[in-house]
């Protein structure tokens, strides 16, 4: 997706599938914590529905609505962790297995081996409060 959009512009687009099926309306979008991009949008589903994940990458604005290159029932299958709070490491982690999206960051953001015997530390692979 474009990384030069307004992240505030992309709420309440309507949202659909690779078929162009409508799945819902985009409520809150979630920033990646590094770059501050646009990385999920949460769709809500339906009228009394809730609120799916979708990955923004490798969605696409498309006349004005946003196409998510999934099918319907998967992303209303995906992982519900509610709005409106950060998206844990794990979290994120569960939604790129579910959509069978690489995890593996940009060689710009992998870290380097730390020295022998030092912890590791893992940041945040994304998301914002929102």
């Amino acid at each position: 997706m474009q990384t030069d959009i307004d992240p505030r512009s992309l709420i309440g687009r309507k949202a659909f599938d690779r078929n162009g099926t409508k799945i819902g309306t985009v409520d809150e979008v979630y920033l990646d914590d590094a770059t501050g991009v646009p990385e999920w949008a949460a769709v809500r589903t339906g009228l009394f529905g809730r609120d799916a994940f979708v990955p923004l990458e490798p969605s696409e604005l498309v006349d004005d609505t946003l196409r998510v290159p999934f099918e319907r029932a998967l992303i209303k299958d995906a992982p519900d962790f509610g709005v409106g709070r950060h998206l844990s490491p794990e979290q994120e982690l569960q939604l790129y297995h579910h959509y069978g999206l690489d995890v593996t960051p940009p060689a710009e953001f992998q870290r380097p081996e730390p020295p022998p015997g030092k912890d590791r530390d893992f940041g945040r692979l994304a998301g914002d409060e929102g």
